[in-house]
């Protein structure tokens, strides 16, 4: 890829000709994740010099979040990458070499993926049975007959029926329950074994979903979601290798670590004199560290903006800095959105985009690593999955506090050992997820003990020699796993979520459109070339600009989504100023 020196000294560039006769735009960028690192390096390849990325934790990655122990890389955050044809994160990965040690075993094609698609999932009862292979994969049909179903809700129109609440998991529910009861020829007791395993499939649902419940997903908007074609990639050496690859054309001075925002003060124009009274730093002090890799080397020569100009965005960090922006980049979770969008913003968000952010889900989807010594289930097993027999007649996912361990659905076994151990990964999701955030790890490690004894019926297994887990919805900086479209949200709240602000005329008459439109397009040369001239007074546009999992009308929940939505949010701001800058070549 063109590397951000190349392109900022090119000659034959005329957008970064025009940055460097007209002033460079300053950009600051919340987020060092996927999202935030694709926005920085999409703009610094097209000649923006001045861009910052403020990222509040102490490493970039985001929710990817590799983990070395001894020999083996385990994945706290992101896992798989989604398909292959077309996706930016496979063609990346494959590019440099990251998918070299993946096995056969390790690309699944299956819908809910697995570490390996050898061997074959153990369904085992709380009473220590395995279901017989045959009732597994009957149920299985069974499921996937009415999971093809929710899908045709959006994608045909399919009216929704009242019974159904418009939620994936009541409708789920009773269609299956239906038709396992209407089934004459099953015997009562393979009826009610079926009839548990709804749970315990919906349960992993959830946690493919990020949801508390299945309950709470929307119906009619559920089949929107895109799958990319092709089969589900595991990178051997950590996920974290494709954060490394994006930040590595971004130099060092533009990412500041450990530097969480407190507020964006926007339309600072309209806002005076009732602004903030913050002092923003100096144009000589925005890139202090320039010399450890900027461009050519140089230190960034200020251009006397700081002290006639009125900038339209101020940054608010928790440190009390100042940093003064053209346009800001947010790409922080949903789930930060929705606890801290009233103190996050000022002036407050339009009506409709904090509707959208109220109408979205956002949940938490928790693994739970345990090693051991020796492996205790079977080679051929690539999984441990748990159903309740009592909760054949259930439709709640909801459990009190002291039986959270009961929304585990199920352990998969890491694969191949020889690069992992012994090791098996759990998996839980909702309210019980922030619940286990909570316990210490002996606490969950005796429970999970105590529980593969249980199902497998085996009393011999030892507690694990090491236990690792996630913890994303405590953790202050996400709040959640990754979104999804809650009952009674629908793509278009996604779209409102996207939408630059201000609003302006030219993008409310594209509202609605921004994944499916050239982003750009969402502002003309004329009304780029009035905001951007300091003299004329005008609002300026695209002041604060949005990305992330959540912005994605088709991938959201996904890495390519993330990544996406950074170089969209990016190519919003390339277009802008290639209307005007092209004016002057």
């Amino acid at each position: 890829m063109q590397s951000c020196e190349s392109s900022g000294d090119s000659a034959d560039d005329p957008l970064s000709c025009g940055l460097r006769r007209r002033g460079q735009p300053r950009v600051v960028v919340i987020g060092a994740g996927l999202a935030g690192l694709a926005a920085a390096k999409a703009l610094l390849e097209q000649g923006f010099t001045d861009v910052t990325v403020l990222e509040a934790s102490s490493c970039i990655g985001g929710r990817v979040q590799s983990v070395k122990l001894g020999h083996a890389t385990f994945e706290l955050g992101a896992t798989w990458i989604h398909g292959s044809h077309g996706n930016p994160i496979y063609h990346l990965a494959e590019a440099n070499g990251l998918l070299e040690e993946t096995t056969d075993g390790e690309r699944s094609v299956g819908r809910i993926s697995l570490y390996s698609k050898n061997g074959v999932a153990c369904y085992l009862t709380n009473h220590g049975c395995r279901i017989p292979k045959d009732v597994v994969e009957e149920f299985s049909d069974l499921y996937n007959e009415v999971y093809n179903l929710t899908q045709e809700f959006f994608r045909h129109g399919k009216p929704v029926n009242a019974e159904s609440q418009n939620s994936v998991g009541v409708f789920t529910r009773e269609e299956v329950r239906n038709r396992i009861r209407d089934d004459p020829e099953d015997p009562e007791a393979t009826k009610r074994l079926k009839l548990a395993m709804i749970q315990q499939y919906l349960k992993v649902e959830s946690c493919e979903s990020s949801s508390h419940s299945m309950d709470e997903v929307s119906l009619s908007a559920f089949g929107e979601w895109t799958e990319i074609p092709g089969a589900h990639h595991i990178i051997p050496s950590g996920f974290m290798r494709v954060v490394e690859l994006l930040a590595e054309g971004i130099p060092t001075h533009v990412i500041q670590l450990g530097k969480p925002v407190r507020c964006v003060h926007w339309d600072q124009a309209s806002a005076r004199p009732r602004g903030p009274e913050i002092e923003p730093r100096g144009e000589g002090d925005h890139n202090h560290d320039a010399g450890e890799g900027g461009q050519g080397g140089e230190e960034p020569r200020g251009d006397g903006r700081d002290e006639d100009k009125q900038w339209p965005v101020l940054v608010e960090c928790e440190d009390c800095e100042v940093i003064p922006a053209d346009h800001v980049i947010v790409t922080v979770s949903l789930g930060v959105l929705k606890r801290q969008y009233t103190s996050f913003f000022r002036p407050g968000l339009p009506a409709e985009k904090v509707a959208a952010i109220h109408r979205l889900g956002i949940g938490t989807t928790d693994k739970i690593f345990l090693e051991f010594e020796e492996p205790f289930w079977g080679p051929e097993c690539n999984s441990l999955q748990f159903v309740w027999e009592d909760e054949a007649e259930s439709r709640t996912l909801t459990y009190p506090p002291e039986l959270w361990y009961r929304k585990i659905c199920g352990f998969d076994v890491l694969y191949p050992p020889e690069r992992y151990g012994h090791v098996l990964s759990g998996w839980i999701c909702g309210e019980e997820a922030l619940v286990m955030e909570k316990c210490d790890d002996e606490a969950v490690a005796e429970i999970c003990t105590e529980m593969l004894r249980q199902f497998t019926g085996n009393p011999n297994i030892p507690k694990p020699r090491r236990i690792l887990r996630s913890a994303w919805g405590s953790n202050p900086y996400f709040r959640g796993s990754y979104s999804y479209t809650q009952v009674g949200s629908s793509g278009a709240d996604v779209e409102k979520l996207a939408k630059p602000l201000p609003y302006t005329e030219s993008s409310k008459m594209a509202q609605g459109n921004s994944s499916k439109q050239r982003p750009g397009h969402l502002l003309s040369s004329k009304c780029s070339e009035q905001s951007l001239d300091p003299n004329r007074g005008s609002i300026k546009p695209m002041q604060v600009l949005f990305s992330g999992e959540a912005t994605h009308r088709k991938y959201y929940s996904t890495t390519h989504g993330a990544l996406l939505s950074g170089q969209r949010e990016a190519a919003r701001l390339i277009e802008m100023y290639r209307d005007l800058f092209q004016q002057g070549t």
